[in-house]
This record gives structure tokens, sequence and C-alpha cells, in this order.
């Protein structure tokens, strides 16, 4: 079943979220406060480790740069905030981190180095053991996101099946024509969000990863432009 490894992960994540929804009510405001600043340095530690996987640093900046001009002129965080509170609204929801959680959950587990290779290498038609490794290290941090930020988490789900499955979808129709040169650029441009993501739960306000999300597109425009001047 081509889609396998992106099932088990999402499953790994609901029960998760589930576990951690329950501890929320369990653990006292004062130790959840705690472990959401480890989460914050763990996420730092994280994406830092990610990012600095990559040589072509002209290339993740100039993607940075022009993406996040994208997304801050198209606004794209109030966009988006806008239809989590209207999603909030019409299933009634009150938890007043359901936006955080929703796209810190998604950002952590869709853009890291594992989802990307991991997808394309299922739509390869490999064994999807990439996908089910991520899946166990999704299930445990998403304990951790859902006792902290609520049902966020778990509804983070649905976009994490629309990206994750549509790489191995599209691995799987394009399988010939994706450089393995490319995802490192991906994966390493994603190890940066995921640096502003830590900033934005350790407090520092002057950064939004969701507006820096159109990066993910422009460097593969960048890539494509450098390897046609090149020829």
């Amino acid at each position: 079943m081509i889609l396998a490894g992106t099932l088990i992960n999402i499953l790994a994540v609901v029960v998760g979220s589930l576990v951690g929804l329950i501890f929320k009510k369990i653990i006292k405001p004062e130790i959840n406060k705690k472990v959401f600043y480890i989460i914050g340095l763990f996420t730092l530690v994280l994406g830092l480790s990610i990012a600095i996987q990559t040589n072509s640093f002209i290339l993740i900046l100039t993607s940075l740069i022009v993406g996040t001009i994208i997304g801050e002129y198209y606004e794209m965080d109030d966009k988006i905030n806008t239809s989590l509170i209207a999603l909030k609204n019409k299933f009634k929801i009150k938890d007043k981190n359901f936006t955080d959680g929703f796209l810190t959950a998604f950002l952590l587990f869709c853009v890291g180095s594992m989802t990307i290779v991991g997808a394309i290498d299922e739509g390869l038609g490999k064994s999807p053991e990439i996908l089910y490794t991520k899946a166990i290290m999704d299930g445990f941090s998403s304990i951790l996101l859902a006792s902290t930020f609520g049902i966020g988490v778990l509804f983070s789900i649905f976009p994490m099946f629309f990206f994750q499955g549509g790489l191995t979808f599209l691995a799987f129709l394009y399988k010939d024509f994706i450089p393995l040169t490319l995802i490192e650029h991906i994966s390493a441009l994603g190890g940066v969000l995921i640096v502003a993501i830590a900033l934005k739960i350790l407090g520092y306000k002057k950064i939004n990863p969701t507006n820096m999300l159109p990066s993910l597109l422009i460097i593969v425009i960048f890539y494509l432009m450098q390897n046609i001047i090149s020829c």
C-alpha cells in the first residue's frame, strides 16, 4: 500500500495526542509551562541539526528572504489564523492554544528531513521504514505537544496527511525526475523554519514562521533556475 507509512504516522500522532490531552488534565499548569520551554529548547536543537546539513547557504538564504517577503506581503499568517479560528468555531473548540498547537505540530511533523526523504522513498517503492521510525518519534512528541498546546496538535493530522501523502504520491508519479540534492536543500531550509518555530515557542515575537512557508516553494524554483543557468 503506497501510503502505509503516512497512515501509520498519522495513527501514532492520534494516539500520542490523545494521551497528551489526558496528561494535560492531570499535570499542574506550572509543570506544563516548564515542559513548554523544554519543547522550545529541543525544537531549537532539532532545527539547527537539520539546517546545518547543507553547503548551499546562499540558495537557502535567498529562498528564505524571497519566501518571507511573499508571506509577509500576502499576510499568510493572518489568513491561516482566520481559517483556523473558523475551524475552531465550527467544532466549538474553546482551547486558546489551538492555532499555536496546530501550526507548531504541523511544521514539526512535516518539514523535517525524515518527512521528505521518507515520503519520497515510499513513493519510489522502497520500504517505508523511515516513516515508521518517524511515526514512533512523532507519537512521543505529540504526547508532549498535546499536553502543552492542547487539541490543535490532534487536528494537525489533516494537513499532515495531504502534505506527507502528497509528497509520496508525487514521488510515485515523477520518480525519475526528483534530484536528491533538491531534497537535501528543502530539508535544510525546513530546519531553519523549525528554528523559527523554536524561537516563537521561547517567546521571540519578531519572527513569524508561518509567513516563511512560501520559501519551501521558492527554493524549488531557484534550484531549477540555477540548474538551467549552469547548463
